[in-house]
């Protein structure tokens, strides 16, 4: 994905808010895709990671795009069911304009172009969007754009490593290329497309 390249995440971020909306109080517990997170602990660095894409968006540089999003377990807010949805739509919102995508910004703490910010914030969506589905049982089909983007921008990420195995959140699992694109982006992703919540 280029600097130049401007895509709407609305279709996405709506996306992963009808998921979250989906989860039941008695799923907050269960386990992730991510080995380190909880169904909770998700969906508090989707609100994190919603406010500092949004900031980043607009240029807005600050604690919201200065921490590390590794550096602690992100907090689930009193108030996600209403926050979540809003600021996933502010997410969205901020990167409709064509000048989010140029010169450069921030996020966790890192100074990167706006082109690639933008990249990581739909490469969040989805990925995440099916660690959301996956562990609490639902039904995930990605906006087909943003899904194309989220590949391509793993697969770069992949390539560009030291050994070309290292993916953006770790090592990429082998998947067939015959696989459906979802499949191949979750693979790159570092995790096993046909995980499922443990018993």
């Amino acid at each position: 994905m280029t600097e130049t390249t401007v895509l709407d995440l609305a279709p996405q971020a709506r996306i992963v808010a009808f998921l979250a909306e989906g989860v039941p109080d008695s799923r907050l517990d269960g386990r992730t895709p991510c080995p380190d997170y909880s169904v909770a602990d998700l969906l508090g660095h989707l609100t994190g990671l919603a406010v500092a894409f949004r900031d980043a968006a607009r240029k807005d540089l600050g604690p919201t795009t200065d921490t590390d999003p590794g550096a602690a377990t992100p907090a689930l807010p009193p108030d996600w069911r209403t926050r979540l949805p809003r600021v996933l739509g502010e997410l969205a919102e901020a990167w409709r304009d064509p000048a989010a995508w140029t010169g450069m910004t921030r996020a966790g703490g890192v100074d990167l172009p706006g082109g690639i910010a933008g990249a990581v914030a739909v490469d969040e969506l989805v990925v995440h969007g099916w660690d959301l589905a996956r562990a609490t049982g639902q039904e995930y089909a990605p906006d087909q754009a943003a899904l194309r983007a989220a590949h391509a921008f793993l697969a770069e990420a992949a390539a560009e490593s030291a050994d070309g195995t290292d993916g953006l959140f770790g090592p990429a699992l082998p998947v067939p290329d015959t696989a459906p694109l979802l499949a191949r982006a979750i693979g790159l992703s570092g995790r096993d497309p046909d995980w499922t919540p443990p018993a």
